[in-house]
């Protein structure tokens, strides 16, 4: 008997689905679409609802994961949100008093077809939201990304704590150039 997803070490879910990248797909802007209008019809009063992530990013390679920014009113709870969103077929990654993370896609097989990491947080909490634009309205930047990545993808294949936290600075960097250019987009 297989062992479920909840009974796997970190080692071992980081073998089962290691780090994979490949060039942008045309078709994750309609997956995003999808779970967009998927969510919309589930999940009560939605502020804004963003793809995000570098599936979003025209240009550069990607983890073919669907990133989705689910913002709330602070007016709200974000704990009421979960069963909804469970119900909807995620399962609850982390929890922090502001911030719920959920996956999608995840089989004690591998990766499904489809696969999407929902983000749940109040409106405003939503500093990707600004990396994501400068890297479309400035490539050269997005290539550096890229090439980041892909550096980094064998090196970590099989451990996403450390591509992404190796990634961090390169994105706090142009997060907080995006947010001098851009002031209150967001």
């Amino acid at each position: 008997m297989e062992k479920k997803l909840s009974e796997m070490s970190l080692e071992e879910l980081w073998k089962l689905f290691p780090i994979y990248l490949t060039e942008h797909q045309p078709y994750w802007k309609e997956w995003y679409t999808d779970e967009e209008s998927f969510l919309k019809n589930r999940v009560p009063k939605i502020e804004r609802i963003s793809h995000m992530g570098s599936t979003a990013i025209n240009s550069i390679y990607a983890k073919p994961i669907i990133d989705i920014l689910v913002e709330i009113s602070k007016d709200y709870c974000l704990f009421d949100y979960k069963e909804v969103i469970v119900k909807s077929g995620y399962t609850c990654m982390s929890e922090t008093s502001d911030r719920l993370s959920f996956n999608k896609g995840y089989t004690e097989e591998g990766f499904a077809e489809r696969v999407f990491h929902l983000h749940l947080r109040y409106i405003g909490d939503n500093d990707e939201l600004y990396f994501r634009d400068y890297l479309i309205e400035h490539a050269n930047i997005a290539i550096e990304y890229e090439r980041m990545k892909l550096k980094l993808w064998k090196k970590y294949e099989f451990n996403r704590d450390d591509y992404t936290n190796s990634k961090t600075d390169f994105i706090q960097k142009y997060t907080e150039k995006a947010k001098l250019e851009y002031g209150d987009r967001y």
